[in-house]
């Protein structure tokens, strides 16, 4: 696991066996979790859910997240709407790892309907394994930081 984890954000817009063990096996790795929409309480609608999160990630406030909804889709295109957020859709352990080291994502989304508790475990395991950007990336990923500063304020010729 990556040195500099020590918090995680947990969110999901429903109730769900996978969420709630992502939640569980990040605290027995000794992790902090902040729970968030149906995973603290109630179903909770998907684009509130991922905000909620991302702006945690944003703010600082965690180290990193993980979102589910059903396919994922949702709450990683919500998610990506909150600046200095980089959310990306993962269903096996190597694309998380690879959203992680080349592309420096910071919110890992899964969709509940095609990722058990089992596959969700080793998916986050490889998640937080990685602890830094690949050198290689770093100019690309400083050019998605500085496309979202361009649209921010809308789009430029």
């Amino acid at each position: 696991m990556g040195e500099r984890i020590h918090r995680v954000a947990v969110g999901s817009d429903t109730t769900h066996e996978t969420a709630a063990a992502i939640a569980s096996h990040l605290e027995a790795r000794g992790i902090g979790v902040v729970r968030c929409g149906a995973v603290a309480g109630p179903d909770t609608p998907w684009p509130d859910v991922a905000e909620a999160v991302a702006r945690l990630v944003a703010q600082g406030a965690v180290d990193t997240a993980v979102l589910c909804c059903w396919t994922g889709t949702g709450v990683s295109i919500a998610a990506n709407k909150v600046p200095g957020v980089r959310a990306a859709l993962c269903a096996d352990a190597e694309t998380a790892r690879g959203a992680r080291r080349w592309n420096d994502a910071n919110v890992l989304a899964l969709g509940l309907s095609v990722t058990d508790a089992a596959t969700a475990r080793d998916i986050v395991d490889a998640w937080l394994a990685v602890d830094a950007v690949d050198e290689g990336e770093a100019a690309n990923v400083a050019r998605v930081s500085e496309l979202e500063a361009r649209y921010r304020t809308g789009p430029r010729a």
